[in-house]
């Protein structure tokens, strides 16, 4: 994403009350809030609960007249669904959440976390994901890969599933490993991952940005992908196949400006396909754990220089209502079903992106348009 898009790569503050933190669980589950438009309301409002006080007339801009935000007590109600499972909320701008995660654009403004492995937030990540119907040599690569990272110092990063996920987590587990879950952490999915589940959250950590008790449906997952891609410094592919969950995670890591390595497989091997094609585009072959640290980013010993504060972002422009609707029409003729990104949305309408933006808000809000990982925006 262009800078042009992000006028500030810094965080909002964090919330520091129990009605701060209320206000930032009602604004993100509010209808059609995600991450990008949760950042994007808190830069022009400056607190959650200003944004809360302007998404009825964001809705209003937009078409929708009877727009209600997530109402008080449902927040409550998962804050102390999360306090009774044991679970704590990580917020972006505070120590512990990832900081690698929270360079992204639709970073989650928060995590819920399980575990005893708090610790492992800080150092360095390496993902490892791959196909859920992996063959016995796959799954053997995922345990010695896994294996070798974790003891020379690197956290295993991965998404519970069946195959190379499991496998990953379970070699990596005596020293700390993080499983990032499409569903609510307190949900265990697959069932049969449900003791590894337990067993990750002794000395690691189970994180989630969806609500307590979520069930996972097919939409949570590459959203969760882009989280596991988002906390690491590379993301290795063990086994795909050519259409994948795992190559979704690929491309997330590239838009993300992250490396990505692949274990090839043979020619005539389905489940080694995406691999192959993903060194074929330039991927870093993988034959151990030493290629996979040789091609990790060197790490900066010395601590960065502190920034300066940055000034608030101006207040929105304000537009007439015949000039949002004629953007409005803009953009939904410009968008169809294919997702399409943002700051290239924005060159092809010629328009600023101090415009723009606020626009997509409206129409998200409203319904009308779908914002995806990675900075992809599509018609709803």
């Amino acid at each position: 994403m262009s800078e042009e898009l992000h006028p500030s790569t810094h965080p909002p503050l964090p919330p520091t009350t129990e009605d701060d933190r209320v206000a930032w669980l009602r604004l993100l589950r509010s209808r059609r809030v995600g991450p990008a438009t949760f950042h994007r309301l808190m830069q022009e409002h400056g607190s959650a609960q200003a944004a809360l006080e302007a998404l009825p007339e964001v809705a209003r801009a937009a078409g929708v007249e009877t727009y209600a935000a997530c109402p008080v007590g449902v927040a409550e109600a998962e804050l102390k669904a999360g306090a009774a499972l044991g679970a704590r909320l990580i917020f972006i701008g505070t120590p512990d959440y990832p900081e690698l995660l929270a360079e992204t654009p639709d970073a989650p403004p928060f995590l819920w976390a399980v575990g005893d492995g708090a610790s492992l937030l800080q150092r360095p990540m390496v993902a490892l994901v791959g196909a859920r119907n992996a063959s016995s040599l796959g799954l053997r690569m995922a345990k010695a890969l896994a294996g070798a990272l974790s003891e020379r110092g690197h956290v295993v990063v991965s998404g519970l599933a069946r195959g190379i996920d499991a496998a990953a987590h379970l070699a990596a587990l005596d020293h700390g490993t993080l499983a990032v879950v499409a569903g609510g952490v307190d949900v265990m999915y697959p069932a049969e991952n449900t003791k590894l589940a337990e067993d990750i959250a002794r000395t690691g950590l189970r994180l989630s940005e969806q609500p307590i008790g979520t069930v996972p449906q097919a939409r949570h997952f590459p959203a969760r992908n882009r989280i596991i891609s988002g906390m690491a410094q590379a993301v290795v592919v063990v086994e795909a196949a050519a259409r994948s969950g795992s190559l979704i995670t690929a491309r997330n890591a590239l838009d993300q400006g992250r490396d990505v390595l692949a274990v090839p497989g043979h020619p005539f091997d389905a489940r080694a396909a995406g691999c192959n094609m993903l060194i074929r585009d330039g991927a870093t072959l993988v034959r151990n754990a030493d290629d996979v640290l040789a091609a990790l980013p060197a790490r900066a010993e010395a601590p960065a220089p502190p920034q300066p504060d940055l000034p608030l972002a101006p207040p929105p422009e304000k537009r007439s209502l015949a000039e949002t609707a004629r953007l409005h029409t803009d953009i939904l003729n410009r968008l169809g079903p294919a997702p399409l990104a943002e700051d290239q949305l924005i060159r092809d309408l010629s328009a600023p992106a101090a415009r723009v933006s606020p626009a997509l808000t409206d129409l998200e809000v409203s319904g009308k348009i779908t914002r995806h990982p990675g900075g992809l925006v599509s018609r709803s």
